[in-house]
Protein backbone atom coordinates (compact mmCIF):
# COMPACT_ATOMS: atom_id res chain seq x y z
CA UNK A 1 0.00 0.00 0.00
CA UNK A 2 2.83 2.38 0.87
CA UNK A 3 4.39 1.80 -2.55
CA UNK A 4 1.03 2.43 -4.21
CA UNK A 5 0.60 5.72 -2.36
CA UNK A 6 4.11 6.81 -3.21
CA UNK A 7 3.48 5.89 -6.80
CA UNK A 8 0.30 7.94 -6.93
CA UNK A 9 2.12 10.90 -5.37
CA UNK A 10 4.82 10.60 -8.00
CA UNK A 11 2.23 10.47 -10.78
CA UNK A 12 0.40 13.51 -9.41
CA UNK A 13 3.67 15.42 -9.08
CA UNK A 14 4.66 14.52 -12.61
CA UNK A 15 1.26 15.58 -13.92
CA UNK A 16 1.49 18.89 -12.05
CA UNK A 17 4.95 19.45 -13.49
CA UNK A 18 3.66 18.70 -16.98
CA UNK A 19 0.75 21.13 -16.56
CA UNK A 20 3.09 23.77 -15.17
CA UNK A 21 5.49 23.41 -18.08
CA UNK A 22 2.61 23.50 -20.51
CA UNK A 23 1.24 26.62 -18.87
CA UNK A 24 4.67 28.29 -19.09
CA UNK A 25 4.67 27.76 -22.86
CA UNK A 26 1.36 29.61 -23.05
CA UNK A 27 2.67 32.67 -21.23
CA UNK A 28 4.37 35.69 -22.77
CA UNK A 29 6.06 38.08 -20.35
CA UNK A 30 6.08 41.85 -20.73
CA UNK A 31 8.49 43.69 -18.48
CA UNK A 32 7.38 46.91 -16.80
CA UNK A 33 10.50 48.94 -16.02
CA UNK A 34 9.32 51.87 -13.91
CA UNK A 35 10.10 53.81 -10.72
CA UNK A 36 7.83 53.01 -7.79
CA UNK A 37 10.05 54.93 -5.37
CA UNK A 38 12.49 57.85 -5.45
CA UNK A 39 11.93 61.26 -7.03
CA UNK A 40 9.74 59.93 -9.83
CA UNK A 41 7.94 57.19 -7.92
CA UNK A 42 4.53 58.87 -8.11
CA UNK A 43 4.72 59.26 -11.88
CA UNK A 44 6.10 55.77 -12.36
CA UNK A 45 3.20 54.27 -10.45
CA UNK A 46 0.70 56.14 -12.60
CA UNK A 47 2.43 55.05 -15.79
CA UNK A 48 2.39 51.45 -14.57
CA UNK A 49 -1.32 51.76 -13.79
CA UNK A 50 -2.04 52.41 -17.45
CA UNK A 51 -0.23 49.20 -18.38
CA UNK A 52 -1.99 47.22 -15.65
CA UNK A 53 -5.41 48.52 -16.68
CA UNK A 54 -4.77 47.53 -20.30
CA UNK A 55 -3.66 44.09 -19.15
CA UNK A 56 -6.85 43.71 -17.10
CA UNK A 57 -8.91 44.38 -20.25
CA UNK A 58 -6.80 42.32 -22.64
CA UNK A 59 -4.96 39.63 -20.65
CA UNK A 60 -4.21 37.43 -23.68
CA UNK A 61 -2.75 37.81 -27.15
CA UNK A 62 -2.74 35.52 -30.18
CA UNK A 63 0.78 34.93 -31.44
CA UNK A 64 0.84 32.80 -34.55
CA UNK A 65 -1.78 30.11 -34.05
CA UNK A 66 -1.54 30.13 -30.28
CA UNK A 67 -3.26 32.13 -27.56
CA UNK A 68 -0.87 33.37 -24.86
CA UNK A 69 -1.59 34.74 -21.42
CA UNK A 70 0.21 38.07 -20.97
CA UNK A 71 2.08 38.19 -17.68
CA UNK A 72 3.43 41.52 -16.44
CA UNK A 73 6.80 41.45 -14.71
CA UNK A 74 7.11 44.70 -12.78
CA UNK A 75 10.36 46.03 -11.29
CA UNK A 76 11.21 49.23 -9.44
CA UNK A 77 14.21 51.12 -10.86
CA UNK A 78 13.92 53.50 -7.88
CA UNK A 79 14.29 56.62 -10.09
CA UNK A 80 18.01 55.96 -9.87
CA UNK A 81 20.56 55.62 -12.67
CA UNK A 82 22.69 53.62 -10.23
CA UNK A 83 19.89 51.08 -9.66
CA UNK A 84 18.80 50.98 -13.30
CA UNK A 85 21.02 48.12 -14.45
CA UNK A 86 20.02 45.87 -11.54
CA UNK A 87 16.33 46.39 -12.26
CA UNK A 88 16.83 45.85 -15.98
CA UNK A 89 18.87 42.70 -15.36
CA UNK A 90 16.05 41.33 -13.21
CA UNK A 91 13.67 41.64 -16.14
CA UNK A 92 16.12 39.95 -18.47
CA UNK A 93 16.53 37.08 -16.01
CA UNK A 94 12.75 36.62 -16.03
CA UNK A 95 12.83 36.08 -19.81
CA UNK A 96 10.60 38.98 -20.79
CA UNK A 97 9.94 39.35 -24.50
CA UNK A 98 9.64 43.14 -24.46
CA UNK A 99 10.03 45.93 -21.90
CA UNK A 100 7.82 48.98 -21.35
CA UNK A 101 9.27 52.10 -19.73
CA UNK A 102 10.61 54.08 -18.13
CA UNK A 103 9.15 57.21 -16.65
CA UNK A 104 12.42 59.16 -16.59
CA UNK A 105 14.90 59.36 -19.44
CA UNK A 106 17.98 58.95 -17.25
CA UNK A 107 17.05 55.46 -16.05
CA UNK A 108 16.02 54.50 -19.58
CA UNK A 109 19.42 55.50 -20.94
CA UNK A 110 21.23 53.77 -18.05
CA UNK A 111 19.46 50.44 -18.69
CA UNK A 112 19.67 50.54 -22.48
CA UNK A 113 22.81 48.44 -22.91
CA UNK A 114 21.42 45.74 -20.60
CA UNK A 115 18.39 45.32 -22.84
CA UNK A 116 20.50 45.55 -26.00
CA UNK A 117 22.91 42.82 -24.90
CA UNK A 118 19.99 40.50 -24.14
CA UNK A 119 18.26 41.37 -27.46
CA UNK A 120 15.17 42.53 -25.59
CA UNK A 121 13.35 45.48 -27.18
CA UNK A 122 12.16 48.35 -25.03
CA UNK A 123 9.27 50.68 -25.75
CA UNK A 124 9.65 53.99 -23.95
CA UNK A 125 6.37 55.40 -22.73
CA UNK A 126 7.20 58.96 -21.69
CA UNK A 127 11.02 59.12 -21.72
CA UNK A 128 11.46 62.18 -23.94
CA UNK A 129 15.24 62.72 -24.09
CA UNK A 130 16.64 62.06 -27.62
CA UNK A 131 19.52 59.99 -26.18
CA UNK A 132 17.14 57.13 -25.33
CA UNK A 133 16.87 55.93 -28.93
CA UNK A 134 19.92 57.57 -30.46
CA UNK A 135 22.39 55.15 -32.04
CA UNK A 136 20.60 51.92 -31.18
CA UNK A 137 18.06 49.62 -32.83
CA UNK A 138 16.32 48.12 -29.79
CA UNK A 139 14.81 51.15 -27.98
CA UNK A 140 11.61 52.68 -29.32
CA UNK A 141 9.21 55.21 -27.81
CA UNK A 142 5.62 56.37 -28.23
CA UNK A 143 5.97 59.94 -26.88
CA UNK A 144 7.14 63.21 -28.38
CA UNK A 145 10.75 64.32 -27.82
CA UNK A 146 12.25 67.11 -25.76
CA UNK A 147 13.52 69.21 -28.71
CA UNK A 148 9.85 69.45 -29.75
CA UNK A 149 8.56 69.90 -26.19
CA UNK A 150 11.17 72.53 -25.33
CA UNK A 151 10.35 74.51 -28.47
CA UNK A 152 6.60 74.26 -27.76
CA UNK A 153 7.12 75.61 -24.24
CA UNK A 154 9.42 78.41 -25.38
CA UNK A 155 6.93 79.49 -28.04
CA UNK A 156 4.12 79.31 -25.48
CA UNK A 157 6.10 81.52 -23.07
CA UNK A 158 6.59 84.12 -25.78
CA UNK A 159 3.12 83.96 -27.34
CA UNK A 160 0.97 83.54 -24.22
CA UNK A 161 2.91 85.59 -21.68
CA UNK A 162 4.98 87.90 -23.93
CA UNK A 163 8.02 86.70 -21.99
CA UNK A 164 11.34 88.43 -22.62
CA UNK A 165 13.33 86.87 -19.78
CA UNK A 166 13.04 83.27 -18.54
CA UNK A 167 14.39 81.72 -15.36
CA UNK A 168 15.26 78.05 -15.91
CA UNK A 169 15.93 75.57 -13.11
CA UNK A 170 17.07 71.95 -13.56
CA UNK A 171 18.42 69.20 -11.35
CA UNK A 172 22.17 68.76 -11.68
CA UNK A 173 23.04 65.54 -13.53
CA UNK A 174 19.44 64.76 -14.48
CA UNK A 175 19.21 63.93 -18.20
CA UNK A 176 15.56 64.90 -18.48
CA UNK A 177 15.42 68.29 -16.75
CA UNK A 178 18.85 69.46 -17.95
CA UNK A 179 18.11 68.34 -21.50
CA UNK A 180 14.66 69.92 -21.63
CA UNK A 181 15.97 73.16 -20.16
CA UNK A 182 18.65 73.27 -22.85
CA UNK A 183 16.10 72.82 -25.63
CA UNK A 184 13.84 75.47 -24.09
CA UNK A 185 16.75 77.88 -23.75
CA UNK A 186 17.83 77.37 -27.36
CA UNK A 187 14.30 78.01 -28.68
CA UNK A 188 13.66 80.92 -26.30
CA UNK A 189 16.89 82.67 -27.29
CA UNK A 190 15.99 82.13 -30.95
CA UNK A 191 12.87 84.19 -30.23
CA UNK A 192 15.08 86.97 -28.84
CA UNK A 193 14.64 86.07 -25.17
CA UNK A 194 17.12 86.33 -22.30
CA UNK A 195 17.73 83.40 -19.93
CA UNK A 196 18.90 82.92 -16.34
CA UNK A 197 19.83 79.25 -15.82
CA UNK A 198 20.57 77.45 -12.54
CA UNK A 199 20.82 73.85 -11.34
CA UNK A 200 20.28 72.33 -7.90
CA UNK A 201 22.03 69.25 -6.46
CA UNK A 202 20.42 65.91 -5.63
CA UNK A 203 18.73 65.93 -2.23
CA UNK A 204 17.67 69.58 -2.35
CA UNK A 205 14.52 70.21 -0.32
CA UNK A 206 14.64 74.00 0.11
CA UNK A 207 13.94 76.00 -3.06
CA UNK A 208 13.54 79.41 -1.38
CA UNK A 209 16.77 80.82 -2.80
CA UNK A 210 15.95 79.71 -6.35
CA UNK A 211 12.47 81.25 -6.28
CA UNK A 212 13.88 84.45 -4.77
CA UNK A 213 16.58 84.60 -7.45
CA UNK A 214 14.01 84.23 -10.24
CA UNK A 215 12.05 87.15 -8.78
CA UNK A 216 15.14 89.28 -8.20
CA UNK A 217 16.34 88.74 -11.77
CA UNK A 218 13.05 90.07 -13.09
CA UNK A 219 12.11 86.94 -15.01
CA UNK A 220 8.77 86.82 -16.83
CA UNK A 221 8.40 83.01 -16.59
CA UNK A 222 9.81 80.31 -14.31
CA UNK A 223 10.67 77.13 -16.24
CA UNK A 224 11.50 74.02 -14.21
CA UNK A 225 10.75 70.59 -15.75
CA UNK A 226 11.88 68.66 -12.67
CA UNK A 227 10.54 65.68 -10.73
CA UNK A 228 7.12 65.64 -9.08
CA UNK A 229 8.75 65.61 -5.65
CA UNK A 230 10.72 68.78 -6.40
CA UNK A 231 7.70 70.34 -8.14
CA UNK A 232 5.60 70.23 -4.97
CA UNK A 233 8.38 71.96 -3.02
CA UNK A 234 8.83 74.65 -5.68
CA UNK A 235 5.07 75.33 -5.72
CA UNK A 236 5.02 75.66 -1.94
CA UNK A 237 7.91 78.13 -1.94
CA UNK A 238 6.54 80.11 -4.90
CA UNK A 239 3.26 80.55 -3.04
CA UNK A 240 5.01 81.50 0.21
CA UNK A 241 6.95 84.21 -1.60
CA UNK A 242 3.89 85.40 -3.53
CA UNK A 243 5.53 84.75 -6.89
CA UNK A 244 3.38 86.19 -9.67
CA UNK A 245 5.25 84.94 -12.74
CA UNK A 246 3.83 81.85 -14.47
CA UNK A 247 5.53 78.52 -13.91
CA UNK A 248 6.03 76.40 -17.02
CA UNK A 249 6.97 72.73 -16.97
CA UNK A 250 7.02 69.64 -19.11
CA UNK A 251 5.20 66.33 -18.91
CA UNK A 252 6.54 65.32 -15.48
CA UNK A 253 4.35 67.95 -13.82
CA UNK A 254 1.20 66.38 -15.27
CA UNK A 255 0.35 64.79 -11.94
CA UNK A 256 -2.31 64.98 -9.25
CA UNK A 257 0.57 65.59 -6.82
CA UNK A 258 1.04 68.93 -8.57
CA UNK A 259 -2.71 69.57 -8.51
CA UNK A 260 -2.84 68.95 -4.76
CA UNK A 261 0.17 71.19 -4.14
CA UNK A 262 -1.26 74.03 -6.25
CA UNK A 263 -4.85 73.94 -4.97
CA UNK A 264 -5.63 77.01 -2.91
CA UNK A 265 -2.43 78.80 -3.92
CA UNK A 266 -1.82 81.76 -6.23
CA UNK A 267 0.72 79.88 -8.35
CA UNK A 268 0.05 79.94 -12.11
CA UNK A 269 1.13 76.55 -13.50
CA UNK A 270 1.11 75.57 -17.18
CA UNK A 271 2.40 72.23 -18.50
CA UNK A 272 2.78 70.37 -21.77
CA UNK A 273 1.52 66.82 -21.89
CA UNK A 274 0.58 63.86 -24.11
CA UNK A 275 -3.14 63.42 -23.44
CA UNK A 276 -6.10 65.48 -22.29
CA UNK A 277 -9.51 64.42 -21.08
CA UNK A 278 -12.51 65.92 -22.80
CA UNK A 279 -12.23 64.46 -26.28
CA UNK A 280 -15.43 63.12 -27.82
CA UNK A 281 -13.51 60.31 -29.55
CA UNK A 282 -15.31 57.11 -28.53
CA UNK A 283 -12.06 55.29 -27.72
CA UNK A 284 -10.91 58.13 -25.47
CA UNK A 285 -14.30 58.29 -23.75
CA UNK A 286 -14.24 54.52 -23.19
CA UNK A 287 -10.72 54.72 -21.77
CA UNK A 288 -11.56 57.58 -19.39
CA UNK A 289 -14.73 55.90 -18.13
CA UNK A 290 -13.11 52.49 -17.80
CA UNK A 291 -9.94 53.73 -16.13
CA UNK A 292 -11.87 55.73 -13.54
CA UNK A 293 -13.97 52.67 -12.74
CA UNK A 294 -10.80 50.57 -12.48
CA UNK A 295 -9.26 53.09 -10.06
CA UNK A 296 -12.39 53.45 -7.94
CA UNK A 297 -12.91 49.71 -7.53
CA UNK A 298 -9.29 48.85 -6.75
CA UNK A 299 -7.93 50.25 -3.48
CA UNK A 300 -4.29 49.58 -4.37
CA UNK A 301 -4.67 51.18 -7.78
CA UNK A 302 -6.29 54.24 -6.23
CA UNK A 303 -3.46 54.58 -3.74
CA UNK A 304 -0.92 54.31 -6.55
CA UNK A 305 -2.84 57.00 -8.43
CA UNK A 306 -2.40 59.41 -5.54
CA UNK A 307 -5.67 58.69 -3.78
CA UNK A 308 -8.13 59.96 -6.39
CA UNK A 309 -9.30 59.11 -9.90
CA UNK A 310 -7.68 62.03 -11.72
CA UNK A 311 -6.23 60.67 -14.96
CA UNK A 312 -2.60 61.49 -15.65
CA UNK A 313 -1.47 61.53 -19.27
CA UNK A 314 1.23 58.99 -18.40
CA UNK A 315 -1.49 56.46 -17.56
CA UNK A 316 -3.00 56.91 -21.00
CA UNK A 317 0.45 56.50 -22.51
CA UNK A 318 1.06 53.33 -20.48
CA UNK A 319 -2.24 52.00 -21.79
CA UNK A 320 -1.19 52.68 -25.39
CA UNK A 321 2.28 51.23 -24.88
CA UNK A 322 0.81 47.90 -23.75
CA UNK A 323 -1.29 47.59 -26.90
CA UNK A 324 1.66 48.66 -29.06
CA UNK A 325 3.61 45.76 -27.54
CA UNK A 326 0.75 43.37 -28.32
CA UNK A 327 0.71 44.56 -31.93
CA UNK A 328 4.44 43.81 -32.15
CA UNK A 329 3.96 40.32 -30.73
CA UNK A 330 1.17 39.60 -33.20
CA UNK A 331 3.11 40.97 -36.16
CA UNK A 332 6.26 39.04 -35.25
CA UNK A 333 4.33 35.82 -34.67
CA UNK A 334 6.98 35.15 -32.05
CA UNK A 335 7.90 35.86 -28.43
CA UNK A 336 11.60 36.14 -29.27
CA UNK A 337 13.06 39.56 -28.56
CA UNK A 338 15.14 39.73 -31.73
CA UNK A 339 12.04 39.01 -33.83
CA UNK A 340 10.20 41.84 -32.09
CA UNK A 341 13.09 44.23 -32.71
CA UNK A 342 12.86 43.36 -36.41
CA UNK A 343 9.14 44.17 -36.75
CA UNK A 344 8.74 47.09 -34.34
CA UNK A 345 9.82 49.77 -36.88
CA UNK A 346 6.75 48.90 -38.97
CA UNK A 347 4.26 48.53 -36.09
CA UNK A 348 1.40 51.02 -35.98
CA UNK A 349 -1.44 51.47 -33.50
CA UNK A 350 -4.33 53.91 -33.10
CA UNK A 351 -4.12 54.76 -29.42
CA UNK A 352 -6.16 56.90 -27.05
CA UNK A 353 -3.26 59.37 -27.12
CA UNK A 354 -3.28 59.45 -30.94
CA UNK A 355 -1.81 57.51 -33.84
CA UNK A 356 1.42 55.65 -33.03
CA UNK A 357 4.08 54.94 -35.64
CA UNK A 358 7.88 55.00 -35.53
CA UNK A 359 10.45 56.89 -37.59
CA UNK A 360 13.89 55.65 -38.63
CA UNK A 361 15.28 56.29 -35.12
CA UNK A 362 12.49 54.39 -33.35
CA UNK A 363 10.93 57.65 -32.20
CA UNK A 364 7.21 58.31 -32.37
CA UNK A 365 5.94 60.43 -35.23
CA UNK A 366 4.32 63.00 -32.95
CA UNK A 367 3.91 66.70 -33.66
CA UNK A 368 1.20 67.73 -31.19
CA UNK A 369 1.34 68.58 -27.49
CA UNK A 370 -1.48 69.56 -25.16
CA UNK A 371 -1.04 72.56 -22.88
CA UNK A 372 -3.07 72.71 -19.71
CA UNK A 373 -3.06 74.74 -16.52
CA UNK A 374 -4.08 74.25 -12.90
CA UNK A 375 -7.35 75.72 -11.69
CA UNK A 376 -6.22 76.82 -8.23
CA UNK A 377 -9.76 76.81 -6.82
CA UNK A 378 -10.84 73.34 -7.94
CA UNK A 379 -7.43 71.68 -8.02
CA UNK A 380 -8.22 70.36 -11.52
CA UNK A 381 -6.61 70.74 -14.93
CA UNK A 382 -8.04 73.13 -17.50
CA UNK A 383 -7.35 72.81 -21.21
CA UNK A 384 -5.35 75.75 -22.65
CA UNK A 385 -4.25 74.86 -26.18
CA UNK A 386 -3.13 72.26 -28.65
CA UNK A 387 0.39 73.31 -29.55
CA UNK A 388 2.49 72.39 -32.58
CA UNK A 389 5.80 73.60 -33.97
CA UNK A 390 5.83 75.17 -37.42
CA UNK A 391 8.18 73.43 -39.83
Amino acid sequence: MKKLVLGLVALVSAAALFVSCGADKDVVKIGVYEPASGDNGAGGKQETLGVQYANSITPTVKIGDKEYKVQLEIVDNESSNDKAVTAASELVSKNVSVVLGSYGSGVSIAASDTFANAEVPAIGITCTNPQVTLGNSHYFRICFLDPFQGTVLANFACDKFAAKKAYCLAKLGDDYSVGLCNYFIEAFKARGGEVVYETFPDGTSDFAAYVANAKNKGADVFFSPVSIEAAALIIEQANTQGMQMPILAGDTWDSNVVLAAAKGTIVNINVTTFFMEGSTNENVVAFVDGFKKYINTNATAKTNNGGDDEISAVSAMGFDAYYTALEALKKAGSTKGSDLIAVLPSVTYEGVSGAIAFDENGDAKRDVAYVKKVNNETGKWEFVAIQTVSK
